[in-house]
């Protein structure tokens, strides 16, 4: 194929466009102020009065501000994309699009928030002292093992806080496993999955799929899952790991097979890879080594662990990317907007593994699936309202008398 130099390509084409409207968001009012009755209202002096309602009553503030509609987005710029440790100055485009796709697939308000510091525990304080504006928090491009801390420090505000890389990518995951196992007509319990990266999103993944077997909507858990990271499987005495407690934590739970090595040894009869690693981490040789007809889903960005042509060439059934240009994008615009749309509407104080599960299979049973499309299309909006109702009624059914407990 010949590339046509003469275009611009759609990373000159985006640059552009952020240039011509000066970023992606703008602030707008919600109500007129045309004379000084609208003034009094808004402002002083009828303000103190919404002022001191909330000062009585916290909760109020869910009732007469945006706290009622509003996610942070909020990065320290140290994992964005593929491009790596950029700084909170360079993350602002990626935040401000993920606050437009929060607008446009789920209705709610979101803000990119930018810390110019890397220090845990200074981001957790931050974090902690913003939050009265905001009914969510939703962590972005934050690296591991930090981005585990520092969620889990968050979990007293009170308020949803979601670690997309981590757990976005985890349910849509699944979602696709389920779907894909669903079209092949086998069951979880047949299944060995291989996850290769053993960061955010490969632990999160794997901490979702151990779920399966202990979630009742999940009764059946996979034969075995195996993580990989840059050093090979993660097992149990691994010495390395020793240094590593979060890896060490997910060894423990994982490879019930106890092996060791490799990619290339993981994958010996595996029937599922699941890469959230770097571009051309798998080979054709390694898929040929595969149980037959295999699931792979490559979803490294922007070049995936293998290009899709040549995976089916190596035998695979089923193969998904990140990629819009592939069939079956595996992306987390198909979980965030519905996981906080039902957390918020459900006044959730956590999201919770339950409720994680329920998205996946929302999300799951919102297509007819085949072999090449095992997921919803990115662009079907109404996936988002079928998550979110999923969400929401997880929690409530946990949580019967709401937020009185």
């Amino acid at each position: 194929m010949t590339i046509d130099t003469t275009q611009p390509s759609v990373y000159d084409q985006a640059v552009s466009l952020h240039r011509q409207h000066a970023g992606k968001l703008e602030i707008r009012s919600k109500v007129k102020i045309e004379n000084r009755h609208d003034l009094s209202l808004a402002y002083t002096p009828g303000v103190a009065r919404v002022c001191e309602e909330i000062a009585a009553d916290q909760d109020k503030a869910f009732e007469l501000t945006i706290k009622k509609n509003t996610v942070a987005v909020v990065s320290d710029g140290s994992a964005v994309l593929g491009l790596g440790n950029i700084g909170a100055h360079a993350a602002i485009p990626v935040m401000e699009g993920k606050a437009i796709l929060f607008k446009e697939y789920a209705n709610i308000d979101a803000f990119p928030i930018c810390i110019e510091s890397q220090n845990t525990i200074e981001l957790i304080n931050i974090i902690k002292n913003i939050a009265p504006v905001f009914g969510g928090i939703n962590l972005e491009d934050i690296a591991s093992p930090r981005c585990f801390e520092i969620e889990l420090a968050l979990q007293d505000l009170g308020i949803p806080v979601f670690h997309d890389d981590q757990h976005g990518t985890a349910i849509v995951v699944l979602a696709a496993l389920l779907n894909a196992a669903k079209v092949m007509g086998r069951s979880l319990g047949e299944l060995t999955v291989v996850i290769n990266g053993g960061g955010a999103a490969g632990t999160a993944i794997a901490e979702l799929l151990l779920s399966c077997g202990h979630d009742p909507l999940l009764p059946t858990p996979f034969q075995d899952i195996l993580v990989c990271d840059s050093k090979g499987i993660l097992y149990e005495n691994r010495p390395d790991l020793e240094s590593a407690p979060d890896k060490l934590r997910l060894a423990m739970k994982t490879n019930r097979s106890g092996r060791s090595g490799g990619l290339s040894d993981a994958l010996r009869g595996a029937h599922v890879f699941l890469g959230v690693s770097v571009a051309g981490a798998l080979t054709q040789d390694m898929i040929r080594s595969m149980a037959p007809d295999p699931i792979i889903l490559a979803m490294a960005n922007p070049i995936p662990e293998i290009m899709p042509e040549l995976a089916r060439e190596a035998g695979a059934y089923i193969v998904g990317t990140g990629r819009s240009d592939f069939p079956n994008q595996v992306n987390n615009v198909l979980a965030f907007p519905g996981v906080f749309r039902g957390a918020i509407d459900a006044r959730a104080k956590v999201i919770t593994k339950s409720m994680k599960v329920a998205a996946s299979m929302a999300l799951a049973e919102s297509i007819s699936p085949s072999v090449d499309a095992i997921l919803p299309s990115v662009l079907d909006k109404s996936v988002t309202y079928r998550v979110a109702e999923a969400v929401a009624e997880a929690w409530r059914v946990a949580h019967p008398l709401g937020n009185i407990e």
